[in-house]
């Protein structure tokens, strides 16, 4: 007899439903959220285990790789698209919602979500740790300056040293705003120390990843980027073909249909928001600053030129991808074609 297993993973415990080939429920019960409980309550209740499935969620990661190490079978399900199949259920309960995935689970009617390696998620959260901070230091900066206008302060502009030095120079004699502003730009000092300190950490990184090097010989691409993009991918064979990297990343337009009624809309902007905005960025630095004789900026600029400064940009962006996932599969670095070629 075949057993299928739905996993409804919370913090304390873990409700573990068993159903057979049938789609029958014949055990359920809970466990404590811990991957050896589990593993050991999947071993003895669904001896004859095809898979188990849970949602996706924040101890997703660990806890699918350490079922994986222990020898179960496991998929995690997008949340998203688990949560449509178990609304058809009249009432929301874990034990109903083990048995609804158990069931998803059986029926096949779903997609896995990728998990990707623990390395890669250690590059990954410090990249993310980097982004945070900066848009803390950017909230900083406008704060400062709303409280300089509020009290009549002239800033200039500029950011930067430059930025701090246009503050203590605008200081009033207020002994309580000044120590406020002091307080304020020694946050923010904090805060630029700490950027520095991981972007020191991410270019080791960059250096240390082979193909993060592999990546970076293509024009306007970082080490920023190029790790964004290789965390988020992680497995290019997940890939059959380099054109999809384009959709994964939502840099393809949404469309809908039926009928007669055929429309097209903006990019889809599903997937890794980081890894599109910095690819979007590395396709700017392409477009205006790259050497003229790249045929790759040579074709942006002619759809520049047609569409618009936008849409020229989110396309190379889209290019950039598939270049980049082709160059990792084939283990190629970037050609840089001159016009002549």
């Amino acid at each position: 007899m075949k057993h299928f297993v739905g996993l409804d993973v919370s913090m304390k415990e873990t409700a573990v439903c068993v159903v057979d080939d049938a789609g029958q429920r014949i055990w359920e019960g809970c466990v404590t959220s811990s991957a050896d409980a589990i593993a050991a309550i999947i071993w003895e209740k669904a001896p004859d285990l095809v898979r188990a499935g849970m949602e996706t969620g924040p101890q997703a990661v660990w806890l699918w790789h350490s079922l994986r190490e222990r020898g179960i079978a496991v998929d995690c399900i997008h949340a998203r698209r688990a949560a449509a199949a178990l609304k058809l259920q009249a009432n929301k309960t874990d034990r109903n919602d083990a048995f609804g995935l158990a069931r998803l689970v059986h029926s096949g009617w779903y997609e896995p979500v990728a998990i990707k390696s623990f390395d890669r998620y250690r590059m990954r959260a410090v990249l993310t740790a980097r982004e945070r901070i900066v848009r803390m230091s950017t909230m900083m900066i406008n704060q400062i300056r709303g409280l300089a206008k509020t009290f009549g302060l002239a800033l200039s502009a500029g950011k930067g040293q430059v930025f701090e030095q246009s503050v203590r120079r605008a200081l009033p004699d207020d002994d309580v705003l000044r120590d406020l502003f002091e307080c304020l730009l020694s946050v923010l000092s904090g805060l630029k120390d700490q950027r520095r300190a991981f972007d020191r950490q991410l270019a080791r990184f960059a250096r240390e990843d082979v193909t993060c090097r592999l990546l970076t010989s293509a024009p306007g691409l970082g080490s920023l980027t190029a790790i964004a993009f290789v965390t988020t991918v992680d497995d290019p064979a997940r890939f059959r073909s380099a054109s999809d990297v384009g959709p994964y990343l939502g840099l393809t337009p949404k469309r809908y249909q039926s009928g007669e009624v055929d429309i097209g809309g903006r990019i889809s902007k599903a997937g890794d928001r980081l890894t599109r905005k910095l690819l979007f960025e590395a396709a700017t630095v392409l477009l205006f600053r790259a050497s003229p004789s790249i045929a790759l900026k040579q074709w942006g600029l002619r759809l520049n030129a047609r569409s618009g400064s936008w849409k020229a940009r989110v396309a190379l962006a889209r290019k950039l991808a598939v270049i980049l996932l082709t160059m990792w599969k084939t283990n190629t670095v970037f050609e840089n074609r001159s016009l002549a070629a």
